[in-house]
């Protein structure tokens, strides 16, 4: 109850944080272990170009951040997480409200966990692709984002 409570807090604050509002992207679910997050981005008088479709940059600023902040909530304080690169490909011109879903498997992290605990091994890339859809499934824009992680083995157990 108190996770699911917690998440939707952090719904809240995302939607309410200025750097992320500014956006034009609100948040519709955060799941309570972190493993999924929603997105939606109207298209509105604040997310028009010039040319009447959706800002490239509100499709990328609306999904920006939520690789990062999954990994960091699910995999703990003995992780550092640092968006390192990213790139979009605009496939349709967007007019209409835009949606993303993110997902974090298990088994991802569990990857990333034996990855780093491997002898020789301070840091790792890990790459993840999210699309930018209509409420048809029509891919828009697809964005690839490189995130590093690393570990600090002393706050380990």
């Amino acid at each position: 109850m108190f996770d699911s409570l917690r998440a939707r807090l952090y719904r809240l604050g995302f939607n309410l944080f200025p750097a992320y509002r500014r956006t034009g992207g609100r948040v519709t679910y955060i799941a309570p272990d972190w493993q999924e997050i929603r997105i939606k981005l109207p298209h509105t008088w604040r997310t028009r170009n010039y040319v009447g479709t959706t800002f490239g940059g509100s499709m990328y600023a609306a999904t920006d951040p939520f690789h990062m902040m999954m990994l960091l909530k699910t995999l703990g304080d003995e992780y550092t997480v640092w968006d390192k690169e990213a790139e979009i490909r605009f496939t349709k011109p967007g007019t209409e409200t835009l949606y993303a879903r993110f997902t974090m498997t298990d088994e991802e992290l569990d990857a990333i966990r034996a990855e780093l605990d491997r002898e020789g091994t301070d840091s790792i890339d890990r790459h993840y692709t999210v699309d930018l859809v209509d409420a048809e499934g029509t891919v828009h824009a697809t964005i690839r984002k490189t995130v590093y992680v690393t570990t600090d083995r002393s706050k380990r157990a």
